[in-house]
């Protein structure tokens, strides 16, 4: 039985600014500095020197006073959000020393433009016998996207295959079905595959509850109970997410977590037997990553050196999706959308969107959802729209990639993949 679980890429293309991350503030008595922004929103860093008290702080945005703040900590991070899409901005700041004003640095910069919502779409349909489904899709480019699941088809007799095929490859043209196999004991074997991840290099990652790695013209599995990485009160780990080969995560049920890394796995105590049923991962200044998992009422952080801390979410929510945006917003999806927002939960809590249990994006301006009433969510950075794509389609995966969308399930006896591409 099934159960539903209930880059069109923008670069952040910063214009014309005066202060960035490399701006030396340890000669400044007041310094500001562009975290992040979005189409409405801006996170700034305010530094005083490190010999100075507490500080009265005048921000300015386009030569007029917003807010005054006291700032005590060398740096301290503002939140911004009544900005407009895809227009020029001013910050800066002002302090008084002994009488004396002390002026900031000023940054400028363009707010990021909203996305187009218009899209054309197509569903392609797999199965001929038994129950087919497709659990999890990756997108490499409009001419390369792989999703994975089981699919029955007949053999050449006609006959129901009772081996499921468990990948299907497009080529920009046509589909074509696929049974990946791996060595286990010395046989070639094929299993439904749960997840599917791309590299930014391009290599596959697959999991059938495994690992499977490339190695030569295929894939090798890491059976991770056999190797003593996993013991039998482990769960089977089907969401992937990594930078390299040499760095890569797999989580799944009962908590489970384990990291690959330079040809050693090791598993990170995630502190919970409750399934985790997505991970998301952020670039941090150090060159590292934190990792966000979402494991029902968790939200699990894994920083740059697989430290990990547990997040409780708030009453009445639950964690079906992650997407991470920055380290200052984290989208969360289940019974509808939570923002993990400076440090805060804050519920979008608007009939529609309270239907999305699917989450993922590529840019703050480029987001997709997966809603209960069978319909795909598209967030422009600054609204959201309902793209319906079939009344019976059940869709459990979802990715946006530059101008694609692709989402993939079942309906009926049949698996589907739905692709969509913007006008």
């Amino acid at each position: 039985m099934k159960l539903v679980l209930v880059s069109f890429f923008l670069a952040l293309v910063i214009l014309n600014i005066s202060c960035s991350e490399s701006y030396d503030f340890s000669q400044a008595s007041l310094g500001l500095g562009l975290k992040d922004f979005s189409c409405t929103e801006a996170w700034i860093e305010v530094q005083i020197g490190s010999n100075d008290k507490t500080a009265d702080i005048y921000i300015k945005k386009d030569d007029e006073i917003i807010r005054t703040v006291k700032v005590a900590d060398s740096k301290t991070l503002f939140y911004f959000d009544d900005l407009l899409p895809n227009t020029a901005y001013k910050f800066d700041a002002v302090t008084y020393e002994d009488g004396n004003e002390v002026k900031s640095n000023p940054i400028t910069f363009t707010t990021l433009d909203t996305t187009s919502h218009s899209f054309t779409w197509q569903t392609f349909e797999f199965g001929q016998h038994s129950s087919s489904t497709l659990y999890d899709v990756a997108i490499i480019d409009e001419n390369n996207i792989w999703a994975v699941g089981e699919i029955y088809m007949n053999d050449s007799l006609g006959n129901p295959d009772p081996i499921c095929y468990n990948a299907i490859h497009w080529d920009g043209f046509n589909w074509e079905v696929n049974k990946i196999t791996v060595a286990y004991n010395g046989n070639q074997t094929i299993a439904p595959l749960k997840g599917v991840f791309v590299l930014p290099s391009g290599e596959i990652i697959f999991s059938s509850g495994l690992p499977y790695l490339p190695q030569g013209n295929g894939w090798k599995l890491y059976h991770l109970w056999d190797m003593g990485v996993l013991d039998q009160n482990d769960g089977s780990v089907d969401k992937i997410w990594g930078t390299s080969l040499n760095d890569l995560y797999f989580v799944g049920n009962k908590g489970t977590i384990v990291h690959y890394q330079n040809g050693s796995w090791k598993k990170i105590e995630s502190g919970t037997n409750a399934n985790i049923v997505g991970i998301s991962g952020v670039q941090i200044n150090e060159g590292k990553y934190v990792k966000y998992c979402a494991a029902d009422n968790l939200l699990l952080k894994i920083d740059g050196d697989n430290n990990l801390t547990s997040i409780a979410v708030e009453q009445g929510m639950f964690l079906n999706s992650v997407w991470a945006a920055s380290n200052n917003l984290i989208y969360t999806a289940g019974d509808g959308i939570v923002l993990y927002k400076n440090n805060n939960w804050q519920k979008i809590n608007t009939p529609d969107i309270n239907t999305i249990y699917g989450i993922n994006g590529q840019s703050f301006n480029d987001l997709v959802g997966l809603s209960a009433n069978l319909s795909i969510f598209h967030f422009n950075g600054y609204s959201w729209n309902s793209i319906q794509t079939g009344i019976n389609n059940i869709y459990l995966k979802i990715q946006i990639k530059n101008n694609i969308i692709a989402t993939v399930g079942w309906q009926n006896d049949r698996a589907i993949i739905t692709l969509l591409f913007r006008n």
